[in-house]
């Protein structure tokens, strides 16, 4: 492989990710309200599960409003404010058809992306899956 293309889409949060948060609170909250625990553990629990998922979902809004990825210059983030910032990726993960991207940069910290099929094309995110698999396999043969 010569040079793979470089890699860029815009980024906004995932309303399946959101749902997924609100769908396991309400499994958490009704498995609180049917056990065993007295009354004000019950309540002391809701409102921890209820203040986690709320912390959870003012996670998934970013300041990153699109990504890139290039051979030569690496990771990228555009900013809502229009400033591009190198970025690193710290690691990813895989699962189905959703991919997860942690990456940090100075300005903004440490991110989670999720490119999800509501968020993201199919091609996107098949292109960005061969690529992650090259940055493994390379990873994985250095010694």
């Amino acid at each position: 492989m010569t040079s793979a293309p470089a890699i860029g889409f815009e980024y906004r949060h995932s309303r399946w990710a959101q749902c997924l948060l609100v769908a396991v609170t309400a499994l958490t909250l009704l498995a609180t309200a049917l056990s065993g625990l007295p009354g004000w553990l019950r309540i002391a629990l809701s409102l921890g599960a209820i203040a986690a998922c709320g912390h959870a979902l003012r996670g998934l809004r970013l300041p990153v409003v699109a990504v890139g990825w290039s051979g030569g210059s690496g990771w990228s983030l555009h900013g809502r404010d229009g400033a591009d910032e190198p970025a690193t990726l710290l690691s990813h993960k895989v699962v189905r058809t959703a991919i997860l991207l942690r990456m940090a940069s100075r300005r903004h910290g440490k991110l989670t992306l999720w490119l999800m099929p509501d968020n993201s094309d199919a091609d996107t995110r098949r292109r960005l899956r061969m690529r992650l698999a090259l940055v493994r396999a390379r990873t994985q043969e250095a010694p």
